[in-house]
C-alpha cells in the first residue's frame, strides 16, 4: 500500500500509539487534540503482559520496565479478613506479570517517541468528520482533509462515534471513582494490587505504579468507588469524615491514607461508558480504543486494548493492498479479542459497583472458590493477562517478550 495521509483525533494512548506505529511504516499523520496542553487522564493502570508487547514492538518497554512497578499478585478480601480474590500472574506462566504505572509515565514515554513524520495540533477540537470524504470540521470552523484515513481516538466519550452509524450500545455507567497518587512509604504490599470491599457499595484499591522520567519516587494509585450521583454528596461530607470511614474499613492502610489530600479537590474523578458501535469503521472514518469499545474498568484492560488496537491496524495496513481490506481486517481481529472483554465486564460490574446486597454476598461466597477451579483457574488468569480470546481461546504472546521477562528488571 502506498503512504497515506491519516488523521487521528484524540491525543490519549490510543491515538499516540497509532501515530508512532503508522508513521513508522511511512505514512504521514497529522493529529488533532482539543486541548492546547495535553496529558494524562488518570493516576494508574495496570498493563497486561499483551499491552507490554506492543511497548516492546516499539522499543519503549525497557524504558517502561525501569519506570514502573512489577505486580504480580491481585489480592481482595473483606474488613473482617475474609478473602474475595487471590490470583497471581505465575500461575498462568513463571515469568508473567502486570506493570503498574503512572498515566503520565506512559504519556511522556510515547510523546518523546514522536518524529517529524508527526504533525501535531493542539487547541484543535474536532466537532464534525465527513466519513465518506475524509474531511474533519474543527471547532473553530476551519476545514481539514481531505484525508485517506480519519481515526477516531477521542475516548469513551467519543462525538465522532456518530458517524459510524447506529450503535448496539452507548450509556455511562452509574458508578465511578475518586484516584491520586500517594507516596509509598511502609506500605508492605510493593508487588500486589490490594483492594478492600464491602458488600458491593465500597471498594478502595492500592496500586503500585512506580515513579516517572521526572520523578522517580515510587507512588501508590489510590481509588474509592462511588456512584456518579454521590460524588457532590462527598465533596459536601468533608475530608475528616470520609477519612474515619476509610480507616474503619481497611485500618491496615491508614498510613497510606494519612497522606491523601486535605482538600477534595486533590482527588480526580472518573466516570466511565459502556460503548458498542454495529461497525468500528465507515467510509475513511475508524475508531480505536475506547472509541470503539468503551467498557467498565473492572477488568483493567482499557489502555491494553487501546495499545493493541494501534498495533492491529498497523499491521492491517501492511499487510493488505488497500484501506478497506485493511479496516475489515482490523476490525474483525480486534472484535474477536474485545468481545469477551465486554461481555465479562457488563456481568463482573454489578459484584463490584452496585447496590445488590445479594450479589454482593453471593460474591463473596462464591468468587473465591469458583476462581479456584482448574477450569474456570485457567479462565481468570488469561482474562487478567489480556490473554483470553473468544470463550476459551487464548492469544499468544510474543515470544521476544517472554525472553525479556525473564531477565532482571534493573
Amino acid at each position: 500500500m502506498k503512504p497515506l495521509h491519516i488523521a487521528i483525533a484524540g491525543y490519549g494512548t490510543a491515538g499516540q500509539a497509532a501515530s508512532l506505529l503508522l508513521a513508522r511504516d511511512g505514512h504521514r499523520v497529522e493529529v488533532f487534540e482539543r486541548v492546547a496542553t495535553p496529558g494524562p487522564v488518570g493516576a494508574g493502570f495496570l498493563l497486561q503482559p499483551t499491552g507490554m508487547g506492543v511497548l516492546l514492538e516499539l522499543g519503549l518497554l525497557d524504558a517502561a520496565l525501569q519506570l514502573g512497578a512489577p505486580v504480580r499478585r491481585l489480592f481482595g478480601d473483606l474488613p473482617g479478613g475474609r478473602r474475595i480474590m487471590d490470583m497471581r500472574y505465575a500461575e498462568l506462566q513463571p515469568q508473567l506479570f502486570g506493570l503498574g504505572m503512572q498515566r503520565t509515565a506512559l504519556f511522556e514515554l510515547l510523546h518523546a517517541a514522536r518524529t517529524s513524520a508527526t504533525q501535531l495540533h493542539f487547541a484543535a477540537n474536532v466537532e464534525t468528520v465527513d466519513a465518506e470524504q475524509g474531511r474533519l470540521r474543527t471547532a473553530d470552523g476551519r476545514e481539514h482533509g481531505p484525508f485517506d484515513l480519519v481515526l477516531a481516538a477521542d475516548g469513551s466519550g467519543s462525538r465522532l462515534r456518530e458517524a459510524l452509524g447506529p450503535q448496539r450500545l452507548n450509556r455511562p455507567y452509574p458508578w465511578g471513582a475518586l484516584w491520586c497518587l500517594l507516596p509509598v512509604r511502609d506500605w508492605p504490599h510493593v508487588d500486589e494490587l490490594r483492594q478492600r470491599y464491602r458488600g458491593a457499595q465500597r471498594m478502595i484499591g492500592l496500586l503500585p505504579v512506580g515513579g516517572r522520567v521526572t520523578d522517580a519516587s515510587p507512588r501508590l494509585s489510590f481509588f474509592w468507588s462511588l456512584p456518579t450521583s454521590d460524588f457532590e454528596r462527598w465533596r459536601a461530607r468533608g475530608m475528616p469524615a470520609w477519612r474515619e470511614e476509610l480507616n474503619a474499613l481497611w485500618p491496615q492502610a491508614c498510613g497510606v491514607f494519612e497522606q491523601l489530600p486535605e482538600d477534595p479537590a486533590g482527588l480526580a474523578r472518573a466516570t466511565y461508558r459502556d460503548a458498542v458501535p454495529k461497525r468500528w469503521h465507515h467510509g475513511r472514518l475508524c475508531a480505536v480504543g475506547d472509541a470503539a469499545h468503551a467498557m467498565s474498568p473492572q477488568l483493567g484492560q482499557g489502555v491494553n486494548m487501546a495499545l493493541l488496537d494501534a498495533l492491529a491496524l498497523s499491521d492491517a495496513l501492511r499487510a493488505e493492498p488497500n484501506v478497506q481490506t485493511a479496516l475489515r481486517r482490523y476490525a474483525a481481529e480486534r472484535r474477536r479479542h474485545v468481545g469477551i472483554y465486554q461481555l465479562w465486564s457488563r456481568w463482573l460490574t454489578p459484584l463490584f459497583q452496585s447496590h445488590h446486597i445479594a450479589l454482593a454476598r453471593l460474591r463473596d461466597l462464591l468468587f473465591l472458590p469458583l476462581s479456584r477451579l482448574p477450569l474456570s483457574r485457567g479462565q481468570s488468569l488469561s482474562v487478567l493477562s489480556g490473554t483470553q480470546q473468544g470463550l476459551f481461546g487464548r492469544r499468544p504472546l510474543d515470544p521476544r517478550l517472554l525472553q525479556r521477562l525473564t531477565k532482571p528488571l534493573r
